[in-house]
């Protein structure tokens, strides 16, 4: 099953790194939450498929273009932590951004069930109770 979610992901972000944002619900659970830490600007919890439609929403408003890649997606049992580039160009502003962090999708079965947005590739790991060590 870890490839099949690696396999997911990755679909995923060839459309988020191409700047369509429209792939990804399709296997999110109907309970899905979405976790931004306290460093990241949006910081906060959004509940639900509805949830996480209106933060996108809300995300995307301010910016002419925005892509999300992954750089690196690594398995780590029932998760899948991804090494993420974000770049952007502010609609009002025009301020370019280009800065990495990183996720943790974590599946129940077929469905993500949960995404945290983390700045540190140790604490993404330790997120999803493993080591980025081998």
């Amino acid at each position: 099953m870890p490839e099949a979610h690696v396999e997911k992901i990755r679909g995923i972000f060839d459309h988020w790194g191409k700047g369509d944002f429209t792939a990804g619900p399709e296997h999110f659970d109907p309970h899905v939450v979405l976790v931004l830490r306290p460093e990241f600007l949006d910081a906060g919890a959004y509940l639900g498929r509805d949830g996480v439609a209106d933060y996108m929403r809300a995300f995307l408003e301010p910016w002419t273009t925005v892509t999300i890649e992954a750089t690196e997606i690594t398995p780590a049992g029932d998760s899948v932590i991804v090494e993420v580039r974000q770049r952007g160009l502010g609609t009002a502003s025009g301020v370019e951004i280009d800065f990495g962090y990183f996720q943790a999708w974590t599946f129940r079965g077929e469905s993500v069930i949960r995404i945290e947005s983390i700045m540190g590739r140790e604490e993404a790991f330790a997120a999803v109770g493993r080591s980025s060590l081998p």
